[in-house]
């Protein structure tokens, strides 16, 4: 019996092994962040807001056709556990639906439809909720607030925050992107973006963002004897993106700031699922709601590029979520194994009992005590629908 379960799992991790070698440069990320974002924020506001940006992508260094067609070539019903053997198919999907997305950057409204198709857009409800964030005010004024640390010194400050966790990583610097920063899973790198001030808040945020719990998962991931938790499960971007936030809150760096930037994002996405241009986004964000030049023109980058992105309205979706759960009193550990998704925590704690995934060796280091203190973020938090 014993040898029978060992060859069962083997067809499986051969199976796993295979899709890993094919979908290993499929790093949505690394191909929708334009290039010439500062050059085209220029010509953008030398236009008095009214041009289209003309942004230029990486190029994709992969055979998408060839990809798709061995991807679906994989034997996945020699699988004879029914459940794992659905999770593949699910995974498979998934996988298949961001390489359409990668293929269609820069195409418009190709692109807008598989970024829809792989993330969604925002309900009704979502928008109040962003709404009602935004009648909260903060003062922006305050010390740790102001723009003062270059990227190098950012740098430093990560490389100490990190010591609480044993793992490495690299850290690199780029000119090139929306954000000003993020963790590239499959290279377990972080990237600064090298053109931004970082704020003493910022610093607090990004780094029980970005390494408290993107760094965090991908390290966790790395210690499956299964590799999709290194590349993700679907709707994994909403559950760990919830989870990062959380952290966020949990170390008491959320703010009032912070959560009417997630609002902002959400407004936007609905701008775009609206049919909206670019130019009438940023309006939107610049007159509508009084927000800055140039974060409206970031938040909107962010979710036009490509052709319409509509991931960034799950961030506040996933820290509700998130929310919820700690709330009632729910483990976090079993979301923190990886690049997983709320609606398999199931299958991943199957998994846990088959022996083909183990417990999270790292946890999220802010998610052991509750260090908020601003009585209004819960308020806000508590009433969201």
């Amino acid at each position: 019996m014993k040898q029978e379960i060992n060859t069962v799992n083997k067809i499986l991790l051969n199976i796993d092994t295979h899709l890993h070698k094919l979908v290993k440069k499929i790093e949505l990320l690394t191909y929708v962040n334009p290039i010439n974002i500062e050059s085209e924020k220029e010509r953008f506001f030398a236009s008095k807001y009214l041009s289209e940006p003309d942004f230029i992508y990486p190029n994709i260094d992969f055979d998408k056709f060839k990809l798709h067609k061995e991807l679906f070539s994989l034997p996945i019903e020699k699988i004879e556990d029914d459940r794992i053997k659905s999770l593949y198919q699910d995974i498979i999907y998934f996988y298949s639906g961001l390489i359409q997305s990668i293929e269609t950057i820069g195409t418009g409204k190709k692109f807008y439809y598989n970024s829809l198709h792989s993330f969604g857009t925002p309900t009704e409800k979502d928008v109040e909720n962003a709404k009602f964030i935004l009648h909260f005010d903060e003062n922006l004024e305050a010390e740790h607030f102001k723009p003062k640390h270059s990227v190098l010194q950012t740098e430093t400050f990560f490389k100490d925050y990190s010591k609480r966790y044993d793992f490495k990583y690299h850290i690199t610097h780029s000119d090139r992107m929306g954000a000003i920063a993020m963790v590239l899973n499959n290279q377990q790198t972080l990237v600064l973006n090298s053109n931004h001030m970082f704020s003493d808040n910022e610093i607090g945020v990004l780094t029980n963002h970005e390494i408290g719990v993107h760094m965090v998962t991908t390290m966790n991931a790395l210690l499956h004897p299964l590799k999709i938790f290194s590349h993700g499960f679907p709707n994994n971007v909403e559950t760990q993106e919830g989870l990062s936030v959380f952290s966020e809150y949990m170390s008491g760096n959320l703010t009032i700031k912070r959560l009417k930037e997630l609002a902002y994002r959400v407004l936007a996405v609905n701008c775009l699922a609206k049919g909206n241009s670019f130019s009438k986004t940023f309006r939107m964000l610049h007159s509508t709601y009084d927000l800055n030049k140039n974060d409206a023109f970031y938040i909107t980058t962010r979710v036009h590029r490509g052709g319409g992105f509509t991931k960034d309205y799950l961030y506040l979706t996933g820290l509700s979520k998130i929310y919820s759960l700690y709330k009632k009193g729910t483990s976090l550990d079993v979301l923190l194994t990886g690049k997983v998704s709320i609606e398999y925590k199931s299958d991943i704690e199957y998994l846990q009992e088959k022996g083909l995934a183990v417990k999270p060796k790292y946890i999220t280091d802010s998610f052991a005590e509750n260090n908020n203190k601003n009585k209004t973020i819960d308020f806000i938090l508590d009433n969201l629908k």
